[in-house]
C-alpha cells in the first residue's frame, strides 16, 4: 500500500508540472488571474462530478468541521498564481523544484512539531540531508537556466 501511495504522489507530482507549464504558457496568453480561474473552475466541476457519483456518504458535513480546516481550500489560489507568474520567468524545472523545496521544509516542520493535528514524526539526519540535497537540486537547476557565460578569452 506504501508503495502504491508513493507511486500516486510520484504521478500526482509529473501532473503538477505538466499543469505548471501549461497554466504558464496560457498566463502570458491570457493573463495570469484567467488562466488561475480557468484552473479553478474546470477543478471545481470535475471535483464536482466526482463528489456526486463517487464520494461516500459521511455523518459530517463541510458546515461541521472546525472553520480552520476550510482554510486549505485557500492555498490554492497563491499556489496556482504563483506558479503562473514564475514559470514564464524561471521556468517550469527552477519553478517546480522551488515549489518541492517549499514543501519539503513546511512538512517537515509540520511533522516534527505535528502541527494541524498530523501524527508528529521526529526530525532525524535523513531528513536533514533530504533537504540538503533538494536545496543543492535547486541551486543547479536554478544555475543551468543561465545563458551561457561569454566564451572565454583563451579560445
Amino acid at each position: 500500500m506504501v508503495g502504491l501511495m508513493i507511486l500516486l504522489s510520484f504521478i500526482g507530482g509529473t501532473l503538477l508540472a505538466i499543469q505548471s507549464a501549461i497554466n504558464g504558457k496560457l498566463g502570458a496568453s491570457v493573463g495570469v488571474f484567467k488562466s488561475a480561474f480557468l484552473t479553478f473552475s474546470i477543478g471545481a466541476l470535475l471535483t464536482a462530478l466526482l463528489i456526486f457519483f463517487f464520494e461516500p456518504r459521511y455523518e459530517i458535513s463541510l458546515l461541521d468541521v472546525p472553520k480552520w480546516q476550510l482554510l486549505g481550500a485557500l492555498m490554492g489560489v497563491p499556489y496556482i498564481i504563483i506558479m503562473v507568474l514564475a514559470v514564464q520567468k524561471i521556468g517550469t524545472a527552477t519553478a517546480t523544484i522551488a515549489v518541492i523545496f517549499g514543501q519539503l521544509l513546511m512538512s517537515i516542520l509540520i511533522d516534527s512539531f505535528g502541527w494541524l493535528g498530523n501524527v508528529q514524526i521526529e526530525f532525524s539526519y535523513y531528513r536533514l540531508g533530504a533537504v540538503l540535497c533538494l536545496g543543492i537540486a535547486l541551486y543547479f537547476i536554478y544555475q543551468s537556466n543561465k545563458p551561457t557565460q561569454a566564451k572565454s578569452f583563451s579560445e
